[in-house]
């Protein structure tokens, strides 16, 4: 007997469930492709937690997985803190199955003697991360799959601080999980211990988003907004903190508006993705709004679409709303006098305009590998430092530090400050992006990304990161290689000089050139999806914003020029 089919047997004890023993045995007689897949690996906790396809099987996502995790995460607690009364707050998304798995979380917990305070019903990822620090929780969880497809789902750690679990913790907590076996999972629930919110928590959040997003833009009155929760839970706060900010004139797209994890109207619920704002984008040009923001499921990433220099409804990229949001922050707080501990931050693979932002306002500027825990660990240490604001490329930003992770309702609310006080004085959220192109340098950037799926798909993956290494260019676009950092070593070499320097993050399988004009070419595989990225940046001088138009193309030219070379 193999050792899969050993693994899928020990599944067939009385510890677990007539329907899941049932299923198994089905895939041992007549499927053992699929019953491969799904226990030839234990499923790990990636850059936020665990992800994964739900179904039966060890490298799925169910109630045993999930109160595997549990219990070891109980474990870790109790030891953590032995002299608290433990609480943890839990809340979930639109998903299949992301209530009933909540309850079993919740009950997993219970059973351990700790306090749970658990969501009523479907709230947004930036709410559960502003609540763990409001009800003075040891811990936080949400049930989501972010912007993955219908079939997944995922599980999402936060600590005290609201951010997510970084390093030791993420570490220790998975050698604590790991040194289960599943029948350690204790499933008998004390429901004395099980507390629902709802409104209070609400109440609290919406205050807070708005107090941190509204600065109280001229024009609101004549600004109009589409917007579409993508059938997610940004429908429970964005409407209503526009609301309350003063914005009344905002078209939500009703047929996107329930939540549903089939996500019915669109191929991927993925704000990145042009399709999925489309239904949108035809309802500004319908009606001529001037925005359509569009949120992913558990809305910590926004997609914003404004009007172009044509007039046209154009989708941004995450880059650009980043760096405009970023020097609407930046200018509030120099009317306000910097007090000179102020930092903005970015990840590795975002826009290397960033760091030139932050040069010009003379603010710290601090890089992260991606994913939004680095930024939320920033924040934690260095608590004598400001946090202005930052994002990643991904289409995440955060306002400030009341919440530790990606925020798109507070980023929705501060995206609409800019652009309605942009219209109030004759200008515009592209024609003020344009601006920051002339005076910070013009940076464009594409993100390529492949589906791998599979064993053969990770091997592959494992391969092309692989030749990356190993094979550099010498030249992109007839600009020489200059440096290559390697995230996996924690070093840099100038292929020019042999210089070597130390890179101060911890290590990471992401590898990024660097040409002599300043190109960069960072390729990493995905934590969370079976996909290898590879992010392209290229940037130019503009001397004036009627250049535009033609320095705009000579960049498109140059990425696809690029992308050639490198065969992707």
């Amino acid at each position: 007997m193999d050792s899969i089919t050993a693994t899928a047997q020990s599944w067939l004890t009385d510890f677990f469930d007539e329907g899941t023993k049932k299923e198994i045995r089905h895939l041992i007689e007549k499927d053992p492709e699929e019953l491969k897949d799904r226990f030839y690996k234990n499923l790990e906790f990636g850059t936020g937690g665990m992800r994964g396809v739900m179904g039966v099987g060890t490298n799925r996502i169910n109630k045993y997985t999930l109160g595997k995790s549990t219990q070891g995460l109980s474990n870790y607690l109790k030891r953590t803190y032995t002299d608290s009364d433990i609480r943890v707050v839990i809340a979930y998304d639109c998903r299949h199955n992301s209530d009933t798995l909540a309850r079993t979380v919740a009950e997993v917990f219970s059973a351990n003697g700790i306090r749970v305070y658990l969501f009523s019903e479907l709230r947004t990822t930036p709410e559960l991360s502003f609540a763990v620090r409001q009800l003075s929780c040891h811990a936080g969880i949400v049930l989501t799959a972010s912007h993955n497809p219908p079939e997944y789902n995922g599980y999402k750690v936060y600590w005290a601080d609201g951010g997510q679990i970084v390093p030791p913790q993420d570490g220790e907590i998975i050698s604590e999980i790991d040194s289960l076996s599943f029948e350690d999972i204790q499933f008998g629930s004390n429901a004395d211990l099980i507390h629902l919110i709802d409104k209070d928590v609400d109440e609290a959040f919406f205050e807070a988003s708005v107090a941190n997003g509204n600065f109280h833009a001229k024009g609101k009155d004549n600004f109009k907004i589409v917007f579409t929760s993508l059938h997610g839970t940004s429908i429970t706060a964005i409407p209503e903190v526009l609301k309350r900010a003063g914005y009344h004139n905002v078209t939500i797209i009703e047929e996107q508006a329930k939540p549903d994890g089939n996500f019915p109207t669109v191929k991927s619920p993925n704000p990145e993705e042009p399709e999925a704002l489309a239904m949108a984008i035809a309802k500004a040009e319908e009606i001529g709004a001037d925005m359509v923001v569009g949120t992913d499921p558990d809305s910590d990433r926004l997609g914003i679409a404004v009007r172009n220099l044509e007039g046209k409804i154009e989708l941004l990229n995450g880059n650009q709303t980043m760096v405009l949001m970023t020097k609407f922050l930046l200018d509030q707080y120099k009317k306000n006098g910097f007090k000179g501990n102020e930092f903005i931050a970015t990840t590795i693979v975002s826009t290397p305009m960033m760091e030139q932002m932050a040069k010009t306002y003379g603010v710290e500027f601090k890089t992260a590998l991606t994913g939004f825990k680095w930024i939320g660990k920033m924040i934690k240490d260095f608590p004598a430092s400001q946090f202005i604001g930052g994002g990643e490329e991904s289409f995440g930003y955060m306002v400030g530090d009341f919440v530790r992770d990606k925020d798109a309702v507070t980023s929705t609310l501060l995206a609409c400050e800019i652009a309605a006080n942009a219209k109030a004085n004759g200008s515009s959220f592209y024609k003020d992006l344009i601006d920051c192109y002339v005076r910070f340098g013009f940076y464009k950037e594409k993100l390529i990304s492949l589906t791998k799926k599979g064993i053969s798909g990770a091997e592959e993956i494992k391969q092309m990161l692989k030749d990356f290494k190993e094979n550099p260019v010498a030249s992109v676009q007839g600009s020489k290689l200059l440096w290559v950092e390697d995230y996996n070593t924690s070093m840099a070499k100038n292929v020019q000089t042999g210089e070597e320097r130390p890179i101060h993050l911890p290590k990471s399988n992401v590898l990024i050139y660097e040409t002599e004009d300043g190109t960069r070419i960072a390729a990493r595989p995905s934590g969370t999806e079976p996909k290898v990225k590879f992010y392209i940046s290229t940037n130019a001088k503009l001397d004036k914003a009627e250049d535009y138009k033609s320095v705009n193309s000579q960049l498109e030219t140059k990425i696809e020029g690029i992308l050639s070379e490198l065969n992707l």
